[in-house]
């Protein structure tokens, strides 16, 4: 079983909600990022017929198509894995009209997405893939490592191979097991409002941006932001971005309509 490496954090966030903040959550480490040459490499050493240069070739020219079809409109899924898309970002405030929209003037970017593949035989959503890996603190996998018999040599050796390595492992080379962390996205629009308001989220670049607004945390399976959020009443709009299959804190704000004291709720726009 795959060992997923993960540390616990205290939320220290003052601005955030209140029942989150201060408390402890847990966010994953990784030890080392693959570059298509190593994991060329990785699969020609497990049991591939093909030698090193044919899988990279192969690889390369797969990342080459994949992007020629995104580019034709077309989504790409790979059975026991998952699709491919693009999504468009607009610019803040889109244009007054229909008739008035320019693509040259309001399309900011397109970001290429990934949707695990959720059949009964291949489920890697979020929810099954948790299911296949055992998950190691590393706290105590470097605790574990100081208390081995050889004191300092433990640091220079690692845990052990079976739990992943340490930070310095000689098969990874890494120079540590850096938390990849992730910048919370930032949400604007007009508050209070009067009759609706154009809500915008934006991230880090090349990050996926998940939101609610019915005053839920977010996760990986909360709505997929992709256009502009159109509020037509008092609303709490929270978002995440996800980069890596890391995410962010989540970021929080209340869109009140003038006149009005309803809770969370509004009609929202896209996929």
């Amino acid at each position: 079983m795959s060992k997923i490496l993960y540390e616990v954090y205290q939320n220290d966030i003052k601005d955030s909600e209140s029942a989150m903040y201060g408390k402890w959550y847990a966010r994953l480490k990784s030890i080392e990022t693959l570059s298509l040459t190593k994991l060329a490499k990785h699969i020609a050493e497990h049991g591939s017929v093909f030698t090193q240069d044919v899988v990279e070739g192969v690889m390369v020219k797969f990342k080459n198509c994949l992007l020629e079809m995104l580019l034709e409109s077309k989504k790409v899924k790979i059975a026991g894995l998952g699709t491919f898309y693009l999504t468009a970002e607009c610019e803040k405030g889109g244009a007054e009209k229909e008739a008035d929209f320019n693509v040259n003037q309001h399309l900011k970017a397109l970001h290429i997405r990934f949707l695990p593949d959720q059949t009964a035989e291949d489920n890697i959503s979020s929810r099954e893939f948790i299911k296949k890996a055992e998950f190691v603190n590393v706290k105590s996998l470097l605790s574990s490592g100081n208390d081995d018999e050889g004191g300092g040599s433990s640091q220079q050796n690692g845990s052990g191979s079976e739990q992943g390595g340490s930070s310095t492992g000689s098969e990874t080379g890494g120079t540590g097991s850096e938390t990849e962390t992730v910048e919370a996205p930032v949400i604007s629009g007009e508050t209070p409002f009067d009759e609706s308001t154009q809500v915008s989220i934006s991230g880090p670049a090349d990050a996926e941006i998940r939101y609610t607004t019915d005053g839920t945390a977010p996760n990986a399976e909360s709505s997929l932001y992709s256009e502009a959020i159109t509020l037509s009443d008092t609303t709490t709009v929270k978002a995440i971005a996800i980069k890596n299959g890391v995410s962010s804190e989540a970021a929080t704000k209340v869109f009140t309509k003038n006149g009005s004291n309803v809770g969370s709720g509004g009609f929202e726009t896209g996929n």
